[in-house]
């Protein structure tokens, strides 16, 4: 059963700092290897001192080449591409152990966080006509879903600033971040690599977030 007694929640509001990185058909395989800077913007709803809804706003370049990879297979083909990244994030933070910024005392905790996001990019693909090389070019600009799964830990800076620190990997639902897999049937396109995996993407950064609103009650949920 559900109560609630409150009149008001604690909410807050902050910057999100770091890097990227890709890991899919092209360069590397490492999964956190940011090589890239990644920015974007936060907000929480601390519904209890375990759990919060959150959202996210991000944006960032992706960018790999198979000279960097350690697969000699790779580096023989030579491919390497360039993309953009913005996505809109929403869904539930959980803590391990109770978060509550006004108790005093300096507070901290490790943290899980998953939801939905949809983000937006650069439709790629690789030309054979007219094109023999290795560049691989945009055509067109496509949306998807991906589910985020980070983890992170955060922890008091005073009384009314948080500091965090995540990694954050987003299985998406295409294999066309890196040009692989083209989502449209493109006359003359070229497809290489595991076309039955998808790309991922990886965030990894720091959160600094400023807390606001009365003092919560943290009503039963």
């Amino acid at each position: 059963m559900f109560t609630f007694t409150c009149s008001a929640q604690t909410y807050e509001v902050g910057v999100w700092l770091g890097g990227a990185n890709y890991i899919g058909d092209i360069g590397r395989t490492n999964y956190v290897a940011p090589n890239t800077a990644a920015f974007g913007a936060i907000f929480k709803w601390n519904r209890s001192s375990r759990h919060s809804f959150r959202g996210t706003f991000m944006h960032s370049n992706i960018k790999a080449s198979d000279l960097d990879a350690s697969d000699s297979r790779r580096q023989q083909r030579g491919l390497n591409f360039e993309n953009t990244l913005t996505e809109l994030s929403i869904g539930l933070e959980y803590t391990f152990w109770d978060f509550n910024m006004y108790s005093g005392r300096p507070q901290g905790t490790p943290y899980l966080y998953t939801g939905l996001t949809v983000f937006q990019y650069k439709a790629l693909f690789k030309p054979t006509r007219n094109n023999p090389g290795n560049e691989i070019i945009d055509y067109d600009s496509a949306i998807s879903p991906a589910i985020p799964m980070v983890i992170g830990y955060k922890t008091t800076v005073g009384t009314h600033f948080v500091l965090g620190f995540e990694i954050g990997a987003r299985y998406t639902f295409t294999d066309d971040l890196d040009g692989s897999n083209p989502v449209k049937d493109l006359e003359g396109r070229f497809q290489f690599g595991n076309t039955n995996s998808q790309d991922w993407y990886v965030f990894s950064g720091v959160t600094l977030t400023y807390t606001f609103g009365r003092q919560p009650c943290y009503c039963n949920f």
